[in-house]
């Protein structure tokens, strides 16, 4: 079932029955990503569909990187990289999990014995649901309205959910809920799942809830090392949740799950000296995103959603936006269709933020292409 802000409405299968008369209506893909679109023909476009920090991994991380090529003939050994994790949010080492990228998390997460009714939030990455989906369970989507901008209201979770899942700031939307109303959706025995992937771009990490998971029963962060660090080929990430919640994810996990590389990685993106340079970014990705939005707004055909987005990325809306898709590639421009996150539908589109003469070439392809 899809539990939105304004009722109740069936969502299993790949086709789902529409509110109104009945009639049948695509379901999203929800295996559908951004690197989908410059792969293939999209090679060589300008990328805005992919949410992962341009100009990445820095030299100094290539370097750490290199220098581990020699010990790969050991086993990989992740103590040194769950202590650097543990030290970076001060919580104890038996409270983190290193994973191949929170995608393994969202998996793992999956496969826990005791899932009966979970709740995913919407829209927001659609892995969660996908791996709830190829478990076996048939999760209940809570649709947050545009009208609202998409803003998290706790008590509109189902009071029977076992597990939630959100985003925090949220893909596609780029919302940034408050860590109070976040953690209001906590219920005794109830696992809170909060993806996190993107909240190093935030300056401060303001509204995380990683440094709660002492204190929220039930509560999951899952966060991610590949946006800010231009990792996504390396899979790399981390949950943090209860001593008893970590064991229960490792059980039945491969032996060596994560390569030594990654683990390097995360050690070294844990330390000061990335955690200066993390901030450094997430400022000037503000700054940039600020700057996108003005220039969007310039165009009275799109709306970008949210009255204050936080994330690396915007969510645009376009009466035409699968056209303007095609005519923005024609153009050298690859962008994110918003139709394959549950919740949104045609006439979205999402966009990764740039630097300023990127920012300018979009402006000037929007205007080639008849966008007024």
């Amino acid at each position: 079932m899809e539990t939105g802000i304004g009722g109740t409405v069936p969502a299993a299968g790949p086709r789902a029955e529409a509110r109104s008369g009945g009639r049948p209506v695509e379901e999203p893909d929800l295996r559908h990503h951004g690197d989908a679109e410059v792969r293939g023909e999209g090679a060589g476009l300008v990328d805005l569909a992919v949410n992962v920090r341009a100009g990445t991994p820095p030299a100094w991380l290539r370097e750490r990187l290199a220098a581990s090529m020699g010990d790969l003939a050991a086993y990989p050994d992740d103590t040194a990289a769950r202590r650097a994790v543990a030290r970076r949010h001060g919580l104890a080492p038996d409270r983190v999990m290193v994973t191949a990228g929170a995608a393994e998390a969202f998996v793992l997460l999956a496969r826990l014995e005791g899932i009966r009714r979970p709740v995913v939030v919407h829209p927001q990455f659609t892995e969660p649901e996908a791996a709830l989906r190829d478990a076996g369970h048939r999760p209940r989507r809570l649709l947050l309205s545009a009208a609202d901008g998409f803003r998290l209201d706790p008590a509109a979770v189902p009071a029977k959910a076992d597990t939630v899942v959100i985003g925090n700031p949220t893909n596609p939307t780029s919302v940034l809920h408050p860590a109070e109303a976040v953690v209001a959706a906590a219920r005794p025995g109830r696992l809170l799942v909060v993806d996190e992937a993107f909240i190093d771009a935030v300056p401060g990490e303001r509204e995380s809830v990683a440094g709660l998971v002492d204190e929220v029963p039930g509560l999951v962060v899952i966060r991610s090392l590949t946006k800010t660090w231009g990792l996504a080929g390396l899979r790399i990430g981390y949950v943090l949740a209860s001593p008893r919640t970590v064991r229960e994810l490792e059980r039945g996990r491969p032996l060596w799950p994560v390569g030594t590389p990654a683990l390097v990685a995360a050690e070294a993106c844990c330390s000061p000296r990335a955690l200066a340079e993390a901030e450094a970014a997430a400022r000037e990705t503000e700054e940039r995103r600020d700057l996108l939005m003005a220039t969007l707004s310039g165009f009275g055909e799109l709306r970008v959603a949210t009255p204050a987005p936080r994330g690396p990325f915007l969510l645009v809306e376009h009466p035409e936006a699968d056209r303007l898709r095609e005519r923005l590639r024609e153009e050298g421009f690859a962008v994110r269709r918003g139709d394959t996150f549950p919740g949104l539908g045609r006439r979205w589109l999402r966009l990764a933020v740039r630097d300023a003469a990127t920012t300018e070439a979009l402006r000037e392809a929007l205007v080639r292409v008849g966008v007024t």
